[in-house]
């Protein structure tokens, strides 16, 4: 079995953590521009590759990751000029592969999960990569009824109309199929009739479109399905999504009945029996894609066998049994104008370069990140010096280098400021760490707002028409300062009422939309409060485990003694580690939070967390430790089968344990479970009661 590479950089923790932080507000900000308002400001290679390095350094650092972990979202919010459908089946990204050990590494991880020997073949189907726009298309009794986008993942748009006008999606689906089947693929149009639309849309004087993917984006999302009618768009069939009954017992043969059923497939494809088939095929593909009528950003491995896609299941944003190999890196030289500080919302200074514009592959690139003071210390980074920019690879766009040569005899070394560029705050770097913070709190304006912006996000409060713009105004005029000021802005609806663009139904909107979230599921609110370290996934597991805010609340202030029971069940949650255990303490100690929330709470409602009834198993709710080694299967796949089924995986035994499932050479977890009178159970017990 092969060993992992290391492409994660000498780096330290403490730096490992701000650079975590600075890419996922990165990932978040390129995820509203490309899938909700398709106009990205990156090309998909570049995005990948943000993804790539975020990845990268969560696993290496998995306590260090930041609350808007990227990891745990997919696409972004629907728009709000189309109905919501909500996916029976979540329509999740895929992981990426950038190089043949990320390949090997993927077949390693399966074999491993499903406890195989490592000689012993892993089959995948290998499809090319299409750079379109994912839709979900629903047929009842072989009819086509409804079509949506992939949104957020949880939630997308409704399209129907505008995919009932695209000839290559079968309006009735040829020979049997289930009463109810949902089809997924891909909408995009050809390179040449992009052009050829182009070149319409300038004649017309109409604004043209970047590439066919946006072309095919915005083509999609016509409120008037009539526009979409002319547009010269087509769709490939790839995927399942939810189906009243099995249609295949492979990918292979479920490629095959989408064929007989009406469907363009995206070809070449290939049945791979190892890694190195699937790099072979990679190679292959790169090779023709110049030739291929469409544009393709990678290559896509999937399991071929049904049965073991659904025994691997999903982990964070991605499936376990798939993933994305993308193409190679590209580069170009250019100049380094001037290097500039970001203030994030928890203090953090994040430089950042300024480019002379230079294309990229067919890219515009004006900007790389910087990563933090270190990383220009150890390049030796200046302004007005020749550097050479990477658009895919580890950090993308990143500076891999820099031509010395070239240096101009003035050019002096960069000295990254020591007081805050927002408020003049001192910026101080603690012994060890590798991000230097304002100091200045809430006097700061830019932690202040960054935290405003976060608590109004779409996974948080989500208050539409409340965006980045409107509260940077509203920040400025002392309309609204904290939190609890968006529930009291109706107070200021007069003054409102005079601003510039503003009347009084545009005023009346934005308190209605206010109004409607005033109450908010307890997840959501603990994610708005933007605790370091606390993202969705975190929000979600509190949520589940403590029900109420009053008993999360009380918890945590118990938790602030360590010799307290409070603090060892709250630490043996799977999943939550020293370090952020640390920061929700802190948070829920300090007293001006505490008022903060109080205050909040005049206005609003928590509604407690509420388990989703019609998935209710034997398991739901209870909490599972898993000790010593299963033999039917992997620990791993273990834990997500109990997460699937509704229970909460514990790192060690509490008296608030329900079950311990002792494998063999199990150690002092089985014997404390004894003692406290927790039920103990076998691994094939386990498998029976995970079966019933």
């Amino acid at each position: 079995m092969s060993k992992k590479k290391s492409s994660v950089p000498e780096i330290t923790p403490l730096e490992a953590k701000a650079e975590l932080a600075r890419l996922a507000d990165a990932i978040s900000h390129h995820d509203t521009l490309y899938h909700q308002n398709d106009a990205p400001e990156i090309s998909d290679a570049e995005y990948d590759a943000l993804r790539k390095s975020y990845k990268v350094l969560a696993e290496s650092f998995p306590h260090l990751v930041p609350a808007n972990n990227p990891e745990k979202k997919v696409g972004a919010a629907p728009l709000s000029g189309f109905a919501k459908v909500k996916h029976r089946v979540p329509m999740l990204s895929l992981g990426n592969a950038f190089d043949t050990q990320d390949v090997t590494d993927f077949t390693d991880r399966i074999r491993r999960f499903l406890n195989m020997n490592e000689d012993q073949p892993v089959d995948c189907m290998a499809e090319p990569k299409i750079d379109g726009l994912s839709a979900s298309l629903f047929y009842e009794n072989g009819v086509f009824v409804q079509g949506a986008t992939r949104g957020d993942g949880e939630i997308g748009e409704d399209i129907t109309q505008n995919l009932s006008t695209l000839a290559t999606i079968p309006k009735k689906l040829t020979g049997n199929a289930p009463a109810i089947i949902e089809i997924r693929g891909e909408v995009y149009m050809e390179r040449g009739n992009f052009i050829e639309m182009n070149a319409r849309q300038e004649q017309s004087g109409k604004p043209i479109f970047a590439n066919p993917r946006n072309a095919a984006a915005g083509s999609l999302r016509q409120l008037d399905s009539s526009i979409t009618a002319t547009r010269p768009l087509k769709f490939f069939g790839y995927a399942l999504g939810y189906s009243e009954a099995r249609i295949a017992d492979t990918q292979m043969g479920v490629r095959t009945q989408l064929h007989q059923w009406g469907f363009v497939l995206n070809e070449p494809s290939a049945l791979c029996h190892s890694a190195e088939d699937m790099i072979a095929y990679h190679a292959k593909i790169e090779g023709m894609r110049s030739t291929l009528p469409f544009d393709l950003d990678g290559v896509v491995y999937k399991i071929n066998d049904l049965d073991l896609q659904e025994r691997l299941g999903f982990v964070s944003r991605s499936p376990r049994w798939a993933i994305a190999h993308k193409f190679s890196a590209e580069e170009a030289e250019t100049t380094l104008n001037d290097i500039i500080i970001q203030v994030g919302r928890t203090g953090a200074l994040t430089p950042v370069a300024e480019l002379e514009p230079v294309n990229v592959g067919g890219v515009m690139v004006s900007r790389a990140t910087l990563h933090n003071e270190d990383e220009i210390i150890r390049k030796d980074i200046r302004k007005g010096d020749r550097v050479i920019i990477r658009r895919a690879g580890d950090v993308i766009p990143q500076i891999v280098s820099v031509k010395t040569e070239a240096r101009k005899a003035d050019s002096v070394p960069y000295i990254f400021p020591t007081h805050c560029p927002e408020c003049n705050s001192e910026a101080v770097r603690n012994e060890g760490e590798a991000v230097r913070r304002c100091t200045g709190g809430l006097i700061c304006s830019a932690q202040a707002i960054e935290r405003l912006i976060h608590f109004v996000s779409r996974d948080a409060f989500d208050i539409e028409g409340l965006g980045e713009r409107s509260l940077r105004s509203f920040w400025d005029e002392n309309l609204i300062k904290s939190p609890v000021d968006i529930f009291t802005l109706e107070k200021r609806g007069a003054d409102l009422e005079k601003r510039e663009g503003w009347g009084a139904k545009s005023v009346q909107k934005l308190f209605d939309a206010i109004n409607a979230k005033r109450i908010i599921p307890l997840e959501r609110f603990i994610y708005a409060l933007g605790i370091r370290q606390v993202g969705e996934s975190t929000a979600k597991l509190l949520a589940r485990t403590y029900r109420s805010w009053a008993a999360l609340n009380a918890q945590m202030i118990e938790a602030a003694d360590h010799e307290t029971r409070g603090y060892r069940d709250f630490t043996a949650l799977d999943g939550i580690g020293e370090a952020m255990a640390n920061d929700l303490i802190r948070f829920f100690s300090e007293m001006h939070n505490q008022e903060m929330i109080a205050a909040l709470l005049n206005e609003i409602s928590i509604s407690d967390w509420q388990q989703n009834e019609s998935a209710a198993t034997a398991l739901t709710g209870k909490t599972i430790v898993f000790t010593g080694t299963l033999q039917a299967m992997g620990r791993n796949e273990a834990k997500a089968k109990a997460e699937k089924l509704g229970a909460y995986v514990a790192g060690s035994v509490s008296s608030k344990t329900d079950y311990v499932v002792v494998g063999a050479d199990a150690g002092s977890k089985g014997e404390k479970a004894r003692a406290l009178g927790v039920t103990i159970l076998s691994e094939q017990e386990w498998l029976d009661l995970a079966n019933s």
